[in-house]
């Protein structure tokens, strides 16, 4: 959002590593205050250091984005800190693999902790930005992902596929639904990426029973597995006043992955 006539804030949750934490260090290096939700507190400090080390401004908080009460708090908290700023730019990035199961035998409890996460976390996520965001416009980013939106052949990924299609579909009433208020929604859907979100998956023994035989090219088509700072530079485009006029889009950054 347009930084002229006083200072911005982007909200970035799950912004301790990854993708968060490289959105979180560019949006500072464009004169974004910058909160710093993560599940995590010791991590959420550390991006904050990077951050402030090269000149930049923020502030860690400790999310859980399943938890509605500590969300809307931690807004407040954020428009209170910085009260001579306003925020401008959410990014909606807080998400698990979670478990990878064949279907038959998935525990209701690991599919609920996976869309809890993803879908709920965003959902709660953009209502209690709204408010905020409505002082004046502004930009929401979600992260989903190529699973569920362009390739099935991840075994025993229902939970994740559902949980980032679903995100998908979000993003896009909530674009129809905040346009009248100048607020833009989209989507980034990454590919493979270089993040320790593999900390946060559990695959089952059962996996082998139901594991697709299919043959494709390996590894990734264009500059291969990519980085997390290559998503940041999609998703600051799409937080900042250079995509003035797209919203209600999902953007793949996979390097043509999800198209072989």
């Amino acid at each position: 959002m347009s930084q002229s006539e006083n200072v911005s804030i982007a909200v970035v949750t799950g912004a301790g590593s990854g993708i968060g934490k490289s959105t979180a260090i560019q949006l500072a290096t464009k004169h974004f205050n910058v909160a710093v939700f993560d599940i995590e507190k010791e991590r959420a400090l550390e991006t904050v250091q990077e951050i402030e080390d090269s000149g930049g401004k923020a502030a860690a908080f400790k999310v859980d984005v399943q938890n509605e009460n500590e969300i809307k708090q931690a807004f407040k908290q954020v428009s209170e800190m910085w009260s001579d700023a306003t925020i401008r730019a959410v990014f909606a990035n807080a998400g698990v693999n979670g478990v990878f199961s064949a279907i038959e035998y998935m525990d209701v409890e690991d599919w609920d902790q996976t869309i809890n996460i993803n879908l709920r976390g965003t959902f709660l996520t953009t209502k209690h930005a709204v408010p905020y965001l409505k002082n004046g416009g502004g930009s929401i980013v979600i992260t989903s992902s190529i699973n569920g939106n362009r390739k099935y052949i991840g075994t025993g990924m229902s939970a994740y596929s559902a949980s980032k299609a679903a995100q998908v579909a979000f993003m896009k009433m909530a674009a129809v639904e905040l346009g009248r208020y100048n607020i833009r929604v989209n989507a980034i859907c990454p590919g493979a990426i270089e993040t320790n979100i593999g900390e946060n998956t559990h695959p089952k023994e059962n996996l082998e029973e139901i594991r697709i035989k299919v043959e494709y090219p390996e590894g990734v088509p264009f500059g291969g597995q990519g980085k997390p700072e290559q998503v940041a530079d999609v998703v600051s485009f799409l937080l900042t006043d250079q995509s003035s006029h797209v919203s209600g889009m999902e953007m793949y950054v996979d390097g043509a992955q999800s198209l072989v």
